[in-house]
């Protein structure tokens, strides 16, 4: 295992260990005191008063506060990397077990799935009608404003929701299995991230860290049972898959259902499949040969999406379900937030604009031209590669690394500029770009934007950003302009003069 970048202090590292286990202690009590509960449905939507007035409402956010902030900073400290890929590993697993026995927190969409499981199960499609029309008996855990919608996921997911409704015997028993399989999905990330690091040359011990050390992982994807977990580990299997057996059709075909699979849990998942094509090229890079391979891939995603629609009688009816997942606004969706702003100066002004619907249409056309040209400058930079002296040593070295980091800044662009943004999103691209970026000074800017999203959500499920709509939306502006003022400069700084 590689160990670039030099040990870290004994006594540092100790010192974040064991005030990261503090911290994820902190925030099981503040679960059990005050977490996404079933009977708690309502409270999540009161203001912050409401929380403190609450019973231990002061205990609940003084150690949701405390608990975050040791957490955070603990893997913040380290983020350059831990001492050993074997300390990381430990590490991330000791701040998990307080998190693992932890009620559901800082979100509430567990009981959707459980409940669109029920659905599915009771002969009720979940892509045509809400949890409370189908007629869950839990509809009542479920946060509100999630009642009346389909579900949004793919086939494979509801029916792992429905087979842990039949196994679970009931609420309790459901969310269980439904934390076993997020749990599932964080043990397949964490075997496939040591062998996507070292295909790289990335320090182990810094992707691991990273990854599995990061608050959302054990806030979100294990307490929360996201089904985030199951995809992302399906995804980075698939990537292995093909990083490891380039140009051949079996495992091809392999990393293509693995990939469909991913897919089929959460759908933005498929902006990650044209990089994949490109880690599936064995030799040259041509035309010819990115057809055949990618031709491999493209066959095992369809078949795995074939299959699991039509075995679960669902067809492809969650492709319409992912409109509605844009119902919800909130400024953590820098296109939103631009709404936003442009309704509050024409509201100074006497005008209605709403611009919100316009401008989430516009970030996703900017979306569109974003991801072809990230994916024609990776086909760029391979073909160049492959047109020099010694190219097969040197493509060998460039494949994984051009295409891994071609799809994680597709998955950091497609949740930045989707319509609606949540913090457990952000362990995608995190996961992505930990493996594939060789310099330690250039994961900082990926790093700390996990780290504000590990704040953002309260025990109970209630977002940070309902509270600080007007404000936040004006950072967030603020920031996308920054970003785009940027851009525009080094744009014309490369220019040739």
């Amino acid at each position: 295992m590689s160990e670039r970048d030099g040990p870290v202090r004994p006594v540092a590292a100790d010192i974040a260990r064991y005030a990261g286990l503090v911290g994820a202690v902190l925030l099981a009590v503040a679960g059990w005191l005050g977490g996404a509960l079933p009977a708690a449905a309502v409270a999540a939507n009161g203001s912050l008063l409401d929380m403190w007035r609450a019973p231990y409402g002061p205990a609940i956010l003084g150690c949701w506060l405390v608990g975050t902030a040791l957490l955070v900073g603990a893997w913040w400290s380290l983020r350059w990397g831990a001492p050993s890929t074997r300390w990381a590993y430990l590490t991330a697993g000791l701040w998990l077990l307080p998190l693992l026995v932890a009620p559901p927190m800082g979100s509430r969409d567990v009981y959707s799935y459980a409940c669109q499981g029920w659905s599915w199960i009771h002969g009720v499609d979940p892509y045509q009608v809400g949890v409370a029309a189908a007629g869950c008996p839990w509809t009542d855990a479920v946060s509100p404003i999630w009642r009346d919608t389909p579900a949004p996921y793919g086939p494979v997911f509801v029916l792992l929701a429905g087979l842990a409704v039949l196994l679970g015997g009931g609420l309790t028993g459901t969310i269980v299995l439904l934390r076993v399989i997020a749990v599932a999905g964080v043990l397949l990330a964490a075997l496939c991230l040591p062998g996507l690091a070292r295909v790289v040359g990335v320090p182990t011990r810094r992707a691991a860290w990273l990854v599995l050390a990061c608050p959302l992982v054990g806030v979100h994807l294990v307490a929360g049972a996201h089904n985030d977990a199951i995809g992302l580990g399906l995804l980075l299997f698939g990537l292995l898959v093909l990083v490891r057996r380039p140009g051949r059709p079996r495992a091809l075909l392999v990393a293509g259902v693995l990939l469909g699979l991913a897919v089929a849990v959460k759908a933005f998942a498929v902006v990650v499949l044209p990089f994949a094509a490109l880690a599936a090229v064995l030799g040259r890079y041509t035309v010819r040969a990115l057809l055949r391979d990618a031709g491999w891939l493209a066959a095992g995603v369809v078949a795995a999406l074939v299959v699991t629609s039509l075995a679960t009688g669902l067809g492809l009816g969650w492709v319409a379900g992912l409109a509605h997942s844009g119902e919800s606004q909130q400024w953590t969706s820098p296109p939103t937030a631009v709404g936003f702003v442009i309704d509050y100066t024409g509201d100074l002004f006497g005008r209605e604009l709403h611009a919100v619907p316009v401008v989430r249409l516009v970030a996703l056309a900017v979306l569109a031209v974003l991801l072809v040209a990230l994916w024609w400058r990776a086909w760029t930079e391979l073909r160049r590669v492959g047109d020099v002296r010694q190219r097969v040593a040197r493509l060998a070295a460039a494949r994984p690394r051009v295409a891994l980091t071609g799809a994680g800044l597709a998955l950091a662009a497609t949740l930045l500029l989707a319509p609606v943004f949540h913090p457990w999103y952000a362990a995608w691209p995190l996961a992505l770009l930990a493996v594939a970026m060789l310099s330690v000074a250039r994961t900082v800017w990926f790093v700390a934007p996990c780290l504000v999203a590990s704040c953002l959500t309260l025990p109970n499920g209630a977002s940070l950003a309902r509270f600080t709509k007007a404000p936040g939306a004006i950072v967030m502006t603020g920031l996308v302009v920054a970003v785009v003022v940027w851009a525009i400069r080094a744009g014309l700084a490369r220019r040739p003069r």
